[in-house]
């Protein structure tokens, strides 16, 4: 990922509390296949490792699991809030009129090496923990245990696990900074009075 100095992010706190507030992740490898890439929801164990562990699972139809077995390196990609920034936001602009259009965006990039799993037990645990992460605020959460055994049995044997330490991560918070603190002011000011909850939620993180 392209890191200029404005708008990295090294703070591995920020990090993984990106990604734990992402319900769904893209993961990329390149391999014998080309490129691929999956988009899957996954599981955050922030304290596991030096970098924390994620856990998650492919069907077994998709090639994308053999490259992981293969010993693939993966790009597993987080995306936050992101807004298209007009130059109307600027108050530069009626100043100079040299502004142009951009956008902001909060993303991170997680890498490493995956150890796939096939055994009931710990595809278990993962699909299990997945669905009471996502049914946690629900006024009656679905659990796993709540289908029958030997269908629940069927659905693991369809498809393959996957547990990957994180071995770097990578942190793009592109949030104006590299424009005066008055101009930060208008997009803060023209994202927060969108429409859009996407635009209001990435208005909310704009440094001063």
């Amino acid at each position: 990922m392209y890191l200029p100095s404005a708008f990295r992010q090294d703070d591995r706190g920020e990090l993984l509390r990106l990604i734990g507030e992402t319900p769904l992740a893209t993961l990329v490898t390149a391999g014998e296949q080309g490129l691929q890439a999956s988009h899957l929801p996954l599981l955050l164990a922030a304290d596991e490792g030096e970098q924390g562990t994620l856990y998650g699972h492919l069907a077994r139809a998709n090639p994308q699991w053999r490259e992981l077995a293969a010993g693939a390196e993966a790009m597993l990609i987080f995306q936050g809030p992101d807004a298209y920034v007009s130059p109307s936001f600027y108050p530069s602009k009626a100043e100079h009129g040299k502004v142009v259009p951009t956008w902001n965006f909060i993303a991170v990039h997680a890498y490493g090496v995956a150890e796939t799993i096939e055994d009931a037990p710990r595809l278990l645990q993962i699909v299990s923990r997945l669905t009471e992460l996502h049914e946690r605020e629900r006024a009656q959460p679905w659990a796993v245990s709540d289908a029958p055994e030997d269908y629940v049995a069927g659905m693991l044997r369809a498809i393959v696990g996957f547990r990957l330490p994180i071995a770097r991560l990578e942190g793009k918070w592109k949030l104006s900074q590299n424009r005066t603190a008055e101009d930060r002011a208008g997009v803060r000011q023209g994202l927060g009075a969108s429409a859009s909850s996407t635009d209001r939620a990435l208005a909310q993180r704009l440094p001063e």
